[in-house]
């Protein structure tokens, strides 16, 4: 039986962060297809595309250039065709006014980068498991973190 791959966006400048996201993807047991765009402005017009499909998420750098990830978020989620997309945010790091601006701008969950690699899979495969699920909806804000804790089920 053939599975529909699942249909991943990456929006990060950084081509090493890039990379690393390509490989732990790589390493899961998930049939899926990644796209890579390089800065705000890419992401908005691959969205707006009427001939492209959109993914079923999206993971968002907050620091790029042209257009930076808040604004993106801002656009996306002000428009009727692209507010239901899963926004994961991940980003080198936060700061408690940040992450309540994401939450109150519609984001469903942050990662800071880690710095490992392993640890990189894990919080990949988290978030994959919990887009997976049918029912895939914003947590409440003190659940919006996440650390990569493999297998863990967020609530």
């Amino acid at each position: 039986m053939d599975t529909i791959p699942l249909n991943i966006l990456l929006a990060d400048d950084d081509e090493d962060d890039c990379l690393f996201f390509k490989q732990a993807l790589a390493e899961l047991p998930v049939d899926s297809t990644l796209t890579t765009v390089y800065d705000g402005e890419e992401l908005m017009r691959f969205l707006t595309k009427k001939s492209a499909s959109l993914p079923q998420v999206l993971f968002l750098d907050l620091n790029m250039p042209r257009k930076n990830g808040l604004e993106c978020l801002s656009e996306i989620k002000q428009d009727k065709n692209l507010r239901q997309l899963p926004v994961i945010i991940l980003s080198t790091s936060f700061d408690q006014e940040m992450a309540n601006l994401l939450y109150t701008n519609g984001v469903h969950y942050c990662i800071q980068k880690p710095s490992g690699f392993d640890k990189l899979r894990q919080v990949i495969e988290q978030v994959l498991d919990l887009v997976a699920n049918t029912d895939f909806a914003r947590p409440i804000q003190k659940n919006f973190f996440l650390e990569g804790k493999s297998k863990t089920r967020i609530p």
